[in-house]
């Protein structure tokens, strides 16, 4: 995607961890959930402050503003040592084999880019349309890039971007490094480090566990059945333009679908995410017209597999530890039950993901290993949600105060993609629907739908 006219860029730079030992190098092994996620795009998600306050010296808030962000951002990668390396190939001819990690060699590494950008827009331009405005896509590096380009490409780029009233910090992450834990947890790090006074000991609420878990009697080395990267990467773009639009829902509205869906199914077990995503799936499936009856529609979402091992793995575990659960029905089947016969179908996929089944999918994906492809997720019939309402977004402070929004790139976006965000008020969700058109065109005319999103903040 070609750069907005009104995003400028002054600067770019890498970025190193500020203490990094000459004679070091090291090997980070990858997971099948780091590997499966070779061909899918870089996490891109952003984040939007208001202008932070003038500075008190003679070089100028701006200056000082980037600096510190770099230095900070510098100080944080102490911690997060696998972003400023590279993913490398490993051949062997005797006997065949061929594996991916992340190196880390200090003479070589890459680091972190870092891109300072300026844009005469205002917080209004970006958040008062209805629909993202095509420039929030300039705001983010690295747009397009499949994980696999982090053999010449860094495995995380920031763009740091000044508007006229206020600073967009984005962020493209590797997926294959980290999956949408990770990145949260070293976006409220760099914040947590850069509000810290300097010349402080740079102590981190949530010190990441970068040892990778592998399966036992597999790993750390997976040697994949491939000789050539041709053979499991796919550019592929969804052949369509969509709109995308964010929905907020109060929490009042969410309290009042989650007791609505388990009024409905005379239980009390079923989550407010349950609740909101049998909304979204009836909903989006229902705007998508002449799509038959007999057709099978699935909801796919994401798990985090870190609590649902046995032992349960920390939550400061730094790599991809995620996996898709999924409901299905026939159109039909579900446009003629309620909303609370759907989320009970997503509450028993959430139920039925456990430690056996988590470890089932790593012994089948080792004995026959592949790699997810976007091209797969492209289905007319189904809805994926990704991200969390429990990432803490809005707890990223660098200093300024709570961010006014949350934004992201055009990565791993196709029809029927919907990202999950919190509220900036404790217990509202904010969900970003991706759809075609017409499709979403009719689904901002449904009363089922609607009659959920804050009224307030239509628009917003």
């Amino acid at each position: 995607m070609a750069s907005h006219p009104a995003v400028r860029h002054i600067s770019r730079c890498s970025i190193n961890p500020d203490y990094f030992s000459e004679e070091s190098k090291q090997t980070f092994h990858l997971t099948p959930w780091d590997i499966s996620m070779l061909s899918a795009h870089y996490i891109q998600k952003g984040l939007l402050f208001p202008k932070p306050p003038p500075a008190t010296n003679d070089n100028g808030p701006s200056i000082t503003i980037i600096d510190h962000l770099k230095d900070s951002l510098s100080r944080t990668l102490f911690h997060f040592l696998p972003l400023a390396g590279q993913l490398v190939t490993h051949k062997h001819e005797d006997p065949p084999s061929y594996s991916i990690s992340i190196s880390l060699d200090c003479k070589n590494t890459p680091g972190v880019e870092f891109i300072h950008a300026v844009a005469d827009v205002t917080t209004s331009d970006i958040l008062s349309p209805i629909d993202v405005p095509p420039i929030v896509q300039s705001f983010f590096p690295l747009d397009k890039a499949v994980n696999h380009d982090g053999h010449t490409l860094p495995l995380l780029a920031v763009q740091v971007t000044e508007i006229l009233d206020g600073i967009f910090i984005a962020c493209s992450l590797n997926h294959v490094v980290g999956d949408g834990v990770s990145y949260w947890n070293f976006f409220n790090s760099w914040a947590e480090i850069c509000r810290t006074v300097q010349g402080k000991q740079d102590h981190i609420s949530r010190p990441p566990i970068l040892r990778r878990w592998f399966l036992d009697g597999h790993g750390p080395i997976i040697n994949l059945p491939f000789s050539h990267h041709d053979e499991f990467i796919d550019r592929y773009q969804p052949p369509v333009v969509l709109r995308e639009r964010f929905f907020h829902f109060s929490p009042q509205s969410v309290r009042m679908l989650k007791a609505k869906v388990n009024a409905e199914c005379n239980t009390s077990t079923i989550s407010s995410f349950q609740a909101l995503s049998a909304l979204v799936w009836r909903c989006v499936t229902r705007a998508r017209r002449h799509l038959p009856n007999d057709r099978k529609t699935s909801f796919r979402f994401t798990i985090d597999n870190r609590s649902r091992l046995s032992p349960p793995l920390s939550s400061h575990y730094f790599g991809h530890c995620v996996q898709a659960g999924n409901a299905s029905a026939t159109i039909g089947e579900l446009l003629n039950h309620g909303i609370g016969w759907a989320a009970l179908l997503l509450h028993e996929a959430v139920k039925g993901h456990t430690d056996s089944k988590v470890r089932k999918w790593l012994e089948v994906w080792m004995k026959s290993p592949f790699i997810y492809q976007l091209e797969d997720f492209f289905d007319p019939c189904n809805v994926r949600m990704g991200g969390s309402c429990r990432f803490d977004m809005y707890g990223c402070d660098f200093g300024w105060g709570m961010a006014e929004a949350v934004r992201s790139g055009s990565g791993n976006k196709f029809d029927g993609k919907v990202f999950s965000y919190p509220g900036r008020q404790g217990g509202s969700v904010e969900l970003e629907v991706c759809l075609l058109p017409e499709s979403m065109s009719v689904l901002e005319s449904d009363p089922e739908f609607m009659d959920a999103v804050s009224p307030s903040q239509i628009g917003d």
